[in-house]
């Protein structure tokens, strides 16, 4: 069963997704008479934090350490965690259908998960700071949806995605003399709905159906422990040869005895 390569890029896309929500953040400075005198982009990569805070860190002597300090405010964001979220499971034996012809591409159900994501949001002034988490918590109540295309080949299938705020904190590393360099660090914490889906199978339409129905009868021992067919029913198209996209009737046909033969026949 494994080893039949595919890749519709279910990760990727939930990356670029959760990062396009928070990709036009401004940061506004104002003077006494309340005047906007600049304005800031706040620049947003996929990192872990400890990365920026070491790289912070590395520079605390703001007057006699040269080297270039990284710019606040900024953001970074990271995937944390992924869980099977069971309560999402559909039954294994939906199946999406698509194409046109004596074939079809079968997509089975999805396996659901739940992403979690981590923003941390990096500031040197407290007013900083809060300019940034203010423009995104009153967008999560708690949940915020987007929609997606998981599918690169069928355009018509979308599906949405809640992405859920589970909580925020905060810390305030200042510590030293008042000439070290402060680090304000707001972390929010994201779960996000994601469906991931197997390959895409070809298969042929079904043109005739059949069913048999067993009787229950009494087998030596006088238990009701045999089983024997006893109906056979069929469905065909008409005409035989109709195609799949056109109008049509079917014709049902009921075989009602069992001839009881070796080769199983029905008359």
């Amino acid at each position: 069963m494994l080893g039949n390569h595919f890749y519709h890029e279910r990760i990727r896309k939930s990356v670029a997704m959760f990062g396009s929500l928070f990709n036009n953040i401004y940061v506004l400075r104002k003077d006494s008479n309340n005047k906007v005198i600049s304005q800031a982009r706040v620049p947003l990569s996929y990192a872990p934090s400890s990365s920026f805070l070491d790289r912070i860190r590395e520079n605390p002597d703001l007057i006699n350490d040269t080297k270039v300090a990284i710019k606040l405010p900024r953001m970074s964001f990271e995937i944390i965690s992924f869980q099977y979220d069971s309560q999402r499971q559909l039954s294994k034996v939906n199946n999406l259908n698509r194409g046109t012809g004596n074939t079809r591409n079968k997509i089975y159900t999805y396996t659901p998960y739940i992403i979690g994501f981590q923003l941390n949001v990096y500031a040197k002034t407290q007013d900083d700071a809060l300019q940034i988490v203010e423009q995104i918590i009153p967008y999560f109540a708690p949940q915020y949806t987007l929609t997606i295309k998981p599918f690169a080949d069928y355009n018509d299938i979308k599906e949405d995605v809640p992405i859920t705020l589970n909580g925020l904190t905060y810390s305030d590393a200042y510590e030293g003399a008042l000439d070290n360099r402060r680090i304000i660090l707001y972390t929010l914490d994201f779960s996000m709905s994601a469906n991931f889906y197997g390959p895409v199978t070809e298969t042929t339409i079904i043109r005739k159906p059949i069913v048999d129905i067993y009787t229950k009868g009494i087998d030596s021992d006088g238990a009701f422990n045999l089983y024997s067919p006893s109906t056979r029913i069929t469905v065909e198209p008409n005409p035989l040869n109709v195609s799949p996209d056109s109008d049509y009737g079917f014709t049902t046909k009921i075989y009602s005895y069992w001839d009881g033969d070796s080769d199983g026949a029905y008359v």
